[in-house]
């Protein structure tokens, strides 16, 4: 593996602006899906999608330098596999709109004092501002889909019993339910979020039932809870709310599964460690490491039994 100078490092990081900013305006004039037929001149598809042709050809060009799309021919741009990922039916589009948009105008508000500084940027707090924009919920409830077939999996080796209720608290559109009793069709499922939350309930079909409700205020009754994503977008005090909710409600010999990060000692590469920096921005949340994580669970009513990056297993204390 080839060295890079100290420069080169914190230009490379300098860019990163400029490079999350690009990939939201190509997902959101669905470059990709204009690309989807193969290699295209830029003025063409710059008319399509209502783009400047200098200015598409501009960001291609910047992204094609990092293998995000290709400039087969002088102004002629084709797909590659990771530009595939902008498409409208990947959740890496969503994504995209999210961190380059809304996020990127929260990011820019960030400082060292504490605190999340979306409301400085949008003046009201990130939930709130969802709750106002039925598009932009949608797009967030999408984007949670990304990467969830591998945290899915992990959930469904699991043992399982015949007929056990698993709720996933906060679940969004169900998607992640929906795929676990896909593979695991002995369960039963319960969805809980807001009623704001962007779903097809058809969808979920007849084993899973969708309730509306604050996961501060109480949760439905089941064998098995999950937290997929959720914890890391609060602060201890909350979080720990939202666990004591989910302690009163499950019954002595429940399981709780927590889908979410374990930060990692060390200098690294450790993705979670960057997503601890939009956490604090956007939500006042956190990521957290074992330590943390098991300082948690005790303060919430449970005891862990097994802490690992991706998937915590505990139960009630």
């Amino acid at each position: 593996m080839t060295e890079i100078s100290s420069h080169e490092q914190i230009w490379t990081l300098m860019n990163g602006a400029l490079a999350t900013r690009a990939l939201a305006l190509v997902a959101e004039l669905r470059v990709a899906e204009a690309l989807a037929d193969g290699p295209r001149p830029v003025a063409e598809v710059a008319e399509e999608v209502g783009a400047s042709p200098d200015a598409l050809h501009r960001l291609l060009r910047a992204l094609a330098s990092e293998g995000v799309f290709a400039e087969r021919d002088p102004g002629v741009f084709a797909n590659t596999d990771a530009s595939e990922l902008l498409r409208s039916d990947s959740a890496w589009g969503d994504f995209a709109h999210l961190f380059g948009g809304v996020w990127y105008r929260t990011m820019g508000e960030l400082d060292a004092t504490g605190g999340p500084s979306f409301m400085r940027a949008l003046g009201t707090d990130f939930w709130s501002w969802l709750a106002a924009h039925p598009d932009e919920r949608a797009a967030f409830d999408r984007s949670m889909q990304q990467g969830m077939e591998p945290r899915v999996e992990r959930l469904a080796a699991l043992d399982w019993r015949e007929g056990e209720t698993v709720v996933d608290v906060g679940g969004g559109n169900g998607s992640t339910l929906a795929l676990l009793l896909r593979l695991r069709p002995e369960l039963r499922g319960i969805v809980f979020d807001l009623p704001e939350t962007v779903r097809d309930e058809e969808a979920l079909g007849e084993r899973i039932e969708f309730v509306e409700g604050s996961f501060f205020e109480r949760v439905p009754e089941g064998d098995a809870y999950i937290l997929s994503g959720i914890l890391h977008d609060w602060n201890d005090e909350q979080a720990a709310a939202i666990l004591r909710t989910i302690h009163t409600a499950a019954p002595p010999d429940a399981r709780l599964l927590i889908v979410d990060g374990v930060v990692e000692s060390g200098n690294e590469p450790d993705g979670t460690k960057w997503l601890d920096l939009l956490m604090l921005a956007l939500l006042d949340g956190r990521e957290r490491d074992e330590p943390q994580w098991r300082e948690l669970l005790a303060a919430g009513g449970f005891e862990p039994i097994d802490i690992r990056d991706g998937l915590i297993q505990a139960v009630p204390a």
